[in-house]
């Protein structure tokens, strides 16, 4: 059996703070999936991550040792993007090979039992060059960067794979070819222009009346975008989400809410995070000058552009006010007068950092934001944040 073996080694996930504290660098969405997505699609095959420090998933654990037998492993750094050539070339390794770029460490290896000398210690022979153009995720801002090209190929994918429906009379339209809606899919009175990119809307999605969606756009399973919302690209809203208001060039991962007023753009939501109504981010200085984002390593300048950064499990309260270029932990509830400050930790109680949130009481409101839509808490959640407490 062959087998897709994720690795982060070489990948510093440690940069893609704070969305790597409670996931793997292969389940960030971008575009319409995940990125653990995009290669099974693409590979046919399931995939398992290998054992390197905290697993987040124990179910998806694999030990890359003799004890595979037969299996070929296709082990990938979980920070590359595969397009259709990537693909091919990997369908074409045999045992023993592997993939690097021009310059590069290498990015992809095929592996059965003869190449492992023992788990920490693989034996390969021959490497094959690739010269395509590779995707390839280091910081979180390039999600929101790559995103218009990662929902342009994962539209590509998918409309050859998915069940598409007809697009309801009532809604208008420009680009008709380069939308699509997969059934059981609601859309009311909305417009969509799919001119400038691909529109996605996916299963049991509903489209609220006087909705506004300019491509390249995603609207994933289940989610739903409230009455007059404004939708610019390349923005991406993830299953379960519920959005509002104006959103650019954004990516809420998945179970979010932004239900009310207020602008969001050239940022990443994570999953479980709610923002109060009239939460507004700033994406661009007064000065027009470059932003500097706090990063694990040391401040990281990043152009113009950039909003913020939300770790799961965290909150805003109404009319918050977020900086430019801000970063924010995991499970932190956001409040307070004024900007907000450029890098607020996890469990964070209000946004100067006086405060902590108690680790009890993050659990409990974690769950009752769960339990609004019908989810639990996992004992597998609760260790890790237990670990980033």
């Amino acid at each position: 059996m062959k087998k897709i073996l994720f690795t982060e080694e070489f990948c510093q996930p440690e940069l893609l703070y704070p969305f790597t504290l409670t996931r793997r660098i292969q389940d960030c969405r971008i575009g319409i999936l995940t990125i653990r997505e995009k290669w099974e699609l693409g590979l046919g095959m399931k995939s398992f991550d290998k054992e390197e420090g905290p697993i987040h998933d124990p179910d998806r654990k694999l030990e890359l040792d003799r004890t595979i037998g037969k299996d070929i492993i296709y082990l990938i750094h979980g920070n590359i993007l595969p397009d259709l050539k990537l693909i091919n070339q990997v369908k074409k390794l045999k045992a023993g090979q592997f993939i690097s770029l021009p310059g590069k460490e290498a990015i992809v290896y095929c592996i059965s039992k003869n190449e492992i000398e023992d788990p920490h210690k693989i034996k390969v022979k021959k490497v094959v060059e690739f010269t395509g153009e590779v995707m390839e995720i280091k910081f979180p801002w390039d999600l929101f960067r790559t995103n218009a090209k990662a929902i342009e190929q994962d539209f590509q994918w998918l409309k050859s794979t998915r069940k598409r429906q007809k697009i309801p009379a009532h809604v208008l339209v420009t680009g008709g070819k380069n939308i699509f809606i997969e059934k059981g899919a609601t859309l009311e009175h909305c417009i969509i222009n799919a001119a400038e990119g691909p529109v996605f809307i996916g299963k049991n999605a509903l489209v609220m009346e006087g909705s506004l969606l300019r491509g390249p756009v995603s609207i994933g399973e289940g989610a739903t975008v409230k009455m007059g919302t404004k939708l610019y690209g390349a923005t991406t809203i993830g299953p379960g989400c519920i959005v509002g208001g104006e959103i650019k060039n954004s990516i809420f991962f998945s179970f979010s809410n932004k239900a009310h007023d207020g602008y969001v753009g050239d940022s990443v939501i994570g999953s479980w995070c709610n923002l109060g109504a009239g939460t507004t981010n700033s994406n661009m200085k007064n000065t027009a000058s470059s932003i500097s984002v706090w990063s694990p390593g040391g401040p990281v300048g990043v152009g113009i552009k950039c909003g913020m950064l939300m770790g799961d499990y965290s909150r805003t309260a109404i009319n918050t006010t977020i900086n430019t270029g801000t970063v924010i932990g995991v499970c932190s509830h956001v409040f307070g007068t004024g900007l907000t400050p450029k890098y607020i930790p996890s469990f964070s109680w209000g946004s100067e950092g006086v405060e902590r949130y108690s680790y009890e009481k993050a659990l409990r409101d974690v769950q009752n934001w769960k339990g609004l839509k019908q989810q639990n808490i996992s004992e597998n959640e609760k260790l890790f944040l237990k670990h980033i407490f």
